[in-house]
């Protein structure tokens, strides 16, 4: 191997779960050179879903969410300031404070952040809030321990669910509003949105779906909230679970494909330039990563899961200290999991990549169930609430793209096993952001080819 891949300057940008992740394997894989973490919080590396789950019921304060560090990195952590610009001719990143840190070779892991409420002087208000940072899961934590008389969550993705969850747990009173037919379709399609509709009903959530909230209300503090429908509600406390914005503005002028979506790489985390031409030395991974999946007809997928920015780090790390031959693809089956209204759930595959779904396990009316999502007649996703120890069994028939409906013999129990739509709507529909995107083959942007002189 030659020994320059292991020496130099490596820069990872974003120093979260991918970043630290990233870091530790460059070192296990024997990388000597110097390593430079930038992160615009001033907090090390942190732990996110906590946030949503145990630090909003109480149970854990938000400073006590911190990532376990795997080794010494032995890197120099530039944190609490922001990334501003990339050159990537003279090997440069640009930060907020006026320096510039010079690399050999470069990792992009700036993540997402919350998406805010498009109207600013609402968004100001006292009283509505975002949750992505430990600083706003604190401030939010601190807000319902005071007892506010109701919560409005805006949005029924992931996020907004299990913010809605943690209320209730703790008595309080919450209306939840939804763009789209049911809360978590974005995510799981028709038939378990369903579901999650009416346990959140049965657990005294105030759900609204079809509707938009057109208006926040208050003078210097939130009083009330409009809705698309005419109907009015007061509360003193909104959470804004609009989904997602990826971090990418940073590389406006960088000249590579980055986006709204994120940056585009190829399956071993190199990152693509504007012009398609992939980069030997500018690396992507995690949330901010767009890339190819041969499980997925190639589509470019972007994942807001937490073993994706586990093992897309990994991978991108390995790469980076290693050559062409000996470099790795990531091909991890995608997986990721929620807890609420007293349910697990657990999925792998990509269950919005669908045309049909089946219930293979358990029943609708128990909560007690495992779906198995097809597309054109194979295998693509599986969803369990309450039934994980089933899905490593499905995981396999997505790996190996088996038949669908998958066959009999799988099943303990089975309630229906005539496959019915998935019911995945456009995600412009919805109030709440996919955590995972398939972003098929369009760019981001509309390009002026300009022809090289020869």
């Amino acid at each position: 191997m030659r020994g320059e891949v292991r020496d130099g300057r490596i820069v990872i940008v974003g120093a979260s779960l991918a970043g630290l992740r990233a870091a530790e394997t460059l070192r296990e894989k024997g990388f000597t050179g110097s390593l430079t973490l930038v992160g615009e919080e001033p907090q090390p590396p942190y732990d996110r879903p906590p946030l949503s789950k145990q630090v909003l019921l109480g149970r854990v304060p938000a400073d006590r969410t911190g990532l376990p560090q795997r080794r010494d990195v032995e890197a120099q952590w530039r944190l609490g300031v922001r990334a501003t610009g990339l050159d990537p001719i003279g090997k440069r990143v640009l930060l907020a404070d006026g320096e510039e840190v010079p690399f050999d070779r470069l990792l992009i892991a700036t993540g997402t952040r919350a998406r805010p409420w498009p109207n600013p002087a609402e968004a100001a208000l006292d009283g509505v809030f975002t949750l992505r940072t430990s600083d706003e899961a604190r401030r939010l934590a601190e807000r319902l321990d005071a007892g506010p008389r109701r919560v409005l969550v805006i949005g029924a993705g992931f996020t907004g669910s299990e913010i809605a969850s943690a209320c209730r747990e703790r008595g309080l009173a919450v209306t939840v509003a939804e763009r789209g037919p049911a809360p978590l379709v974005g995510a799981l399609g028709g038939t378990l949105g369903a579901l999650a509709a009416k346990l959140q009903r049965a657990h005294g959530v105030d759900l609204r779906c079809g509707v938009t909230v057109t208006a926040l209300e208050g003078d210097g503090r939130l009083t009330g909230a409009q809705f698309s429908d005419g109907t009015h509600i007061d509360a003193d406390v909104a959470v804004v679970a609009l989904g997602a914005i990826r971090n990418t503005e940073w590389l406006a002028e960088s000249g590579l494909a980055a986006g709204p979506r994120g940056v585009t790489c190829d399956a071993g985390c190199r990152a693509f330039d504007m012009y398609g031409i992939v980069t030997d030395d500018v690396f992507a991974a995690g949330d901010i990563a767009r890339f190819p999946h041969p499980l997925f007809e190639y589509q470019l997928l972007s994942l807001e899961h937490w073993g994706n920015a586990v093992a897309q780090a990994e991978v991108a790390a390995h790469n980076m200290v290693n050559p062409g031959p000996r470099r790795l693809p990531h091909l991890t089956v995608p997986a990721f999991w929620s807890s609420q209204f007293g349910l697990n759930i657990k999925s792998v595959g990509v269950p919005t990549f669908s045309d049909q779904v089946v219930i293979a396990q358990g029943s609708l009316k128990d909560a007690r169930l495992v779906a198995v999502y097809g597309y054109r007649g194979r295998v693509t996703a599986a969803v369990s609430v309450n039934q994980a120890r089933s899905l490593e069994y499905y995981q396999r028939l997505i790996e190996t793209a088996a038949p669908f409906p998958p066959a009999p013999g799988a099943a303990d129990q089975i309630e229906s096993p005539v496959p019915v739509p998935s019911d995945v709507p456009d995600p412009k529909l919805l109030s709440h952001g996919p955590t995972v995107a398939l972003t098929g083959h369009m760019p981001d942007r509309r390009l002026t080819v300009v022809q090289p002189a020869r």
